[in-house]
């Protein structure tokens, strides 16, 4: 019998949930905003990696477009050991080469949930980590369509004063993405005037500039504010390293770049190529936990910092583990939702709410073997929709 945990069976499980008061805007391919009435739906996919020593990994994922990847990939890890984390992330990275290979991360920071339950320690004791507070930025839903939310420059400005209030480092915008370049300065300025010099500012206008031109009005409105960073301001969705390595040569404010290009030969190649002052990297983007200790040792290597793309437990463990990072980002928040973060955890586990902070701006690393947190699965399991079973003899779909 080995002395490892062998994988024998693994389970796939999409779950739709109901999301209330807010709207989105597929005109402009923005993400979510106040519209009061409104019902969207989100979808999770819960990952479960059983082994034939009882040590199960789990994870639920809000990465878009992985379900197909992960079934391709999968059964590479039946019969594997459970802790070769290394090993799969190589030869999935191989099998899905035509892919922008996504599908890589979920089950990667679910092999480093299971391995952290294998060893009783949270992951970032695994990962060498140390600190345990991690100072956040409010990243904001996009710009409300109706009245009594974030639907005005004066708006923004208000939510970062109060974000300011609860102790945030930081604040960064995502505004209406609709082609209004004069509104779009006007919030830059309305915040960087009511709080500018006592937070950080970023400014994320999610790739929806269609000329250089608008980028480049924009990203003079941070100079004059004194933002921290300006982030994927243009439509090619920062895959042009010329076409951004012209604009951070025209601005004073730092260019971050990197939600859209993955794994680390990328970030690398975008940051040799002088595209980004920056690097960003996300545990489910960049080949997991795994792949984004790669990317933030690139990142260190040449002197960088890396900033991690959204919250949950797994960017709070690897973000203990890298010197280079600044900002923890805590989102989406707005005035008046809870959060984009749901309801599925059974323990304490604070998610990423609003109020989520201590009063010194931070939120704490899950001190909890693995991830650090527990799923309610009795009361999400009403959200389930299908689920796929990986093991030795097949892959199949066995309801839920």
């Amino acid at each position: 019998m080995p002395n490892y945990p062998v994988i024998d069976r693994i389970e796939i499980t999409r779950y739709l949930f109901p999301w209330h008061d807010v709207g989105d805007d597929l005109n402009f391919a923005v993400g979510p905003f106040y519209e009061k009435g409104s019902e969207r739906t989100r979808r999770l996919l819960g990952i479960k990696i059983f082994t034939d020593e009882g040590v199960t990994g789990e994870f639920m994922s809000s990465a878009p477009g992985t379900y197909e990847q992960m079934q391709a990939v999968a059964p590479l890890l039946i019969g594997a050991n459970a802790l070769e984390r290394e090993k799969f992330y190589n030869v999935a990275k191989t099998h899905l080469r035509k892919n922008d290979r996504m599908g890589i991360g979920p089950l990667d920071i679910t092999l480093w949930d299971l391995a952290g339950k294998y060893h009783n320690a949270p992951i970032y004791q695994l990962l060498g980590g140390h600190r345990t507070k991690l100072p956040c930025y409010a990243s904001t839903y996009h710009g409300d369509r109706t009245p009594g939310g974030l639907n005005s420059p004066e708006a923004f400005a208000d939510f970062a004063e109060q974000c300011l209030e609860m102790g945030y480092k930081g604040f960064k915008l995502h505004t209406w993405a609709d082609g209004n370049i004069d509104r779009e300065i006007a919030t830059i300025k309305a915040v960087g005037d009511r709080v500018g010099g006592k937070m950080a500012l970023m400014s994320d206008p999610c790739c929806v500039f269609d000329t250089y031109g608008d980028a480049l009005r924009v990203g003079r409105a941070c100079d004059d504010a004194g933002f921290f960073w300006y982030e994927d301001p243009m439509r090619d969705g920062g895959v042009s390293f010329h076409a951004h390595k012209q604009l951070r040569a025209a601005l004073r404010t730092p260019l971050l770049q990197g939600e859209h290009v993955h794994m680390v030969e990328a970030h690398t190649d975008m940051a040799i190529a002088e595209a980004t002052d920056f690097f960003r990297g996300d545990a489910e983007y960049d080949g997991g936990i795994t792949g984004l200790m790669k990317i933030a040792h690139a990142a260190e290597g040449m002197g960088m910092d890396l900033e991690l793309h959204t919250g949950g437990p797994a960017h709070r463990h690897a973000m203990a583990a890298i010197r280079n990072s600044n900002f923890y980002e805590l989102g989406l928040v707005h005035p008046k939702l809870a959060g984009s973060d749901l309801a599925v955890y059974a323990n304490d586990y604070d998610g990423d709410q609003l109020d989520a902070v201590d009063s010194d701006g931070n939120v704490s690393v899950p001190e909890g073997p693995g991830l650090g947190v527990v799923y309610d699965y009795e009361k999400i399991g009403v959200n389930a929709v299908s689920k796929i079973v990986i093991d030795a003899e097949s892959s199949r779909d066995e309801g839920v």
